[in-house]
């Protein structure tokens, strides 16, 4: 249904009211004659005779012989009755305008607002594309119907369209073959529609201008109504013209007056700013959700022995930018840090900031330094980025191997750990300061870490709202996960994804007052028997016994049809470990669903590769690892490095 926007005194819709006419002032009227009725949207005033000069200028004047005392009476109400509901109509049309958020709300306020109260249709032409705030516009110059309305007969078919369909033009004929207007219109440089946008003005339809330009709007061959029955108004944002709305009547109410040009131009001003103001807006939605987007990970790394799941939820759907992170980084010897943390405000300064920390703690976890000199460095570094950048972050570091996490908080909530037989404990790490507060310490704890558990780690928006406080809410979490470990039983683990879901379900109708960073880690671990690790001097003799020891070890798990191949690369790297060692080399082999071979020695300077020319006696180690290898890298450690590859496994 349509919205009439009434008068204050509760009277009917403008459109249902009968309009007051003043009774004609010619003296051959018949005394007390009742004025006459016709139906119409917003009444407009008769014609007032300019007031005669001279000092009896502002005297009411007798009336004459054979007159109505009270006709001049009556003109003055009616006159004063029908601008008051002009402006009360100008006022509600324009509010209901401006509670528009984007563009189609505003346009469909505009329509809705119009028909039938002002006008029997009304359609809405906007720039396409529409330039957003100092852009230079494209050309051609070319409108696009965005929106149309009219108002429908009582005998129309149910079936006659959805509201907003196109309007159907030739409302001087209800009867006639009624015609779409045209979708798309190019405006031609010096052309009658250019020039009617560019005086910005309203006019009639029935104006010298506009009899030429409605034509070039709707399309050839289409019906455009006589008299001022259609008035023609430019839509104008702040820079430029940005549109066109057409307003129509039909034969059955009084046709547009002069003061309606007015009410014209100000639905079309408070619509173009609203439409400016939305594009503007659309466009920092836009880049704040890009640039949320790009802040997190698009994807989750699959190390060895862990499984990993994440869910990210922005406080709003108007409001997508927020400082919550979350991150999964591997890290040499098959070990995986697991990060969260959480930015204070919404904005998109917050978002910055922590695509600036999270960059950071990258950076920190690639060096392989402990925990608690991670949260050290992140502190210093949001010091570095103002005194008021406060964070809160989590780091923790899980070995699949030793089957042990270590964990270092800095004033974040602590994690949930949920065993494989369905208990749920909440870790006691220590709580620490938020990260920019600068002097203090963080104090990392080690933890066990058993195959089939789960740890979830999370930012206050999951726990917190302001039904609950923070440890409400944990508590709440820790018997969510319990009841869900429940229903899959003592021997099975929850399914990691259905996990996440299950845990966000808990959030209520008022539980959203921020965003929500949710990173969960399923340990599966590495068998001791999955695992084989040697201590080599660094001697001449390290690269044949690192063959020996690689040998012997496939063929324990099986795996003697790698032996050729793996042979020759542990030689390789094993080779250029011991070229610059001071200490013993390290060799581990990892099997799992595919076969991981680790070389680390005190030497800093990581190798890479490079073409060797034919006199060169050396430089083909790396090409051989890169061309044999699944894949292969070499990560700095603050003892030396690890040059690492993978074998696929038959």
């Amino acid at each position: 249904m349509t919205e009439h926007p009434t008068s204050h005194e509760g009277r009917q819709p403008l459109a249902a009211r009968p309009q007051e006419r003043a009774r004609p002032r010619q003296e051959e009227a018949p005394p007390g004659a009742a004025a006459t009725a016709a139906t119409t949207a917003i009444p407009g005033p008769s014609p007032v005779p300019h007031p005669v000069k001279g000092p009896v200028a502002n005297a009411v004047p007798s009336p004459s012989p054979g007159t109505d005392a009270a006709a001049p009476v009556a003109d003055t109400q009616t006159v004063s009755r029908r601008e008051g509901d002009r402006l009360r109509f100008v006022g509600a049309a324009t509010r209901r305008i401006a509670r528009g958020i984007d563009l189609d709300e505003i346009v469909l306020g505009l329509c809705r607002a119009s028909v039938p109260t002002f006008s029997d249709a009304i359609l809405v032409y906007l720039r396409d594309p529409l330039p957003v705030g100092d852009e230079r516009p494209v050309s051609p110059f070319v409108l696009r119907l965005r929106r149309t309305d009219r108002l429908r007969l009582a005998d129309e078919e149910s079936e006659s369209g959805q509201e907003g369909e196109r309007l159907r033009l030739s409302v001087t004929d209800p009867q006639a073959g009624l015609l779409p207007a045209a979708d798309l219109c190019e405006i031609r440089a010096g052309g009658a529609l250019a020039e009617v946008l560019r005086g910005v003005r309203p006019v009639f339809g029935d104006s010298a201008a506009a009899r030429v330009a409605l034509p070039e709007l709707l399309g050839a061959g289409r019906t455009v109504p006589t008299g001022h029955r259609a008035i023609l108004a430019p839509l104008r944002g702040r820079r430029r013209v940005i549109g066109a709305a057409v307003f129509l009547r039909g034969t059955d109410r009084p046709p547009f007056e002069a003061n309606d040009l007015l009410v014209a131009a100000q639905l079309a001003t408070h619509t173009a700013l609203g439409i400016d103001k939305a594009v503007l807006y659309g466009r920092e939605a836009y880049i704040a959700d890009e640039l949320q987007r790009t802040m997190l990970p698009d994807s989750l790394p699959q190390p060895t022995g862990v499984r990993l799941a994440s869910r990210y939820l922005p406080a709003a759907e108007t409001a997508r930018v927020g400082g919550d992170w979350y991150d999964a980084i591997p890290l040499p010897g098959s070990r995986v840090a697991l990060v969260v943390g959480d930015v204070m405000g919404h904005s998109m300064t917050s978002a910055a900031i922590m695509g600036q920390l999270r960059t950071t703690a990258q950076t920190l976890a690639g060096l392989d330094l402990p925990p608690q000199e991670v949260l050290h460095h992140l502190d210093e570094q949001a010091q570095r980025l103002g005194s008021d950048r406060m964070a809160t972050c989590l780091y923790a570091v899980y070995d699949p191997v030793a089957h042990r996490i270590t964990i270092a908080n800095a004033g974040h909530p602590p994690p949930v750990l949920l065993h494989l037989g369905g208990r749920a404990e909440v870790l006691r790490v220590p709580p620490g300061a938020p990260i920019g507060v600068g002097g203090v310490d963080f104090e990392a704890v080690e933890l066990d870490a058993p195959a089939g558990a789960t740890l979830l780690l999370y930012t206050d928006g999951l726990v917190e709202s302001r039904m609950r406080d923070v440890w409400t809410g944990i508590e709440i979490l820790r018997e969510r996960l319990a009841a869900t470990a429940q229903l899959t039983g003592p021997d099975h683990s929850p399914p990691l994804e259905a996990l996440c879901d299950d845990v966000l379900d808990m959030l209520g109708p008022g539980d959203r007052d921020d965003d929500i960073a949710l990173l969960a880690a399923r340990f599966d671990g590495i068998a001791p028997s999955d695992v084989a690790y040697w201590f080599l001097e660094p001697e001449d003799a390290a690269p044949g016994r690192a063959r020996r020891l690689a040998r012997r070890a496939l063929g324990r798990w099986g795996l003697d049809d790698l032996s050729d191949e793996v042979e020759l690369l542990v030689s390789e790297v094993v080779t250029n470990a011991v070229r610059y060692a001071e200490r013993p080399v390290t060799l581990r082999l990892l099997r799992t669903d595919i076969l991981r071979c680790e070389v680390g020695d005190d030497s800093p300077q990581l190798p890479r590769q490079r073409r060797a020319r034919e006199t060169d006696e050396g430089g083909r180690g790396l090409f051989l690892v890169n061309r044999l290898a699944r894949r292969w890298g070499a990560t700095r450690l603050s003892t030396g490095k690890v040059v690492w590859f993978e074998m696929a496994t038959p």
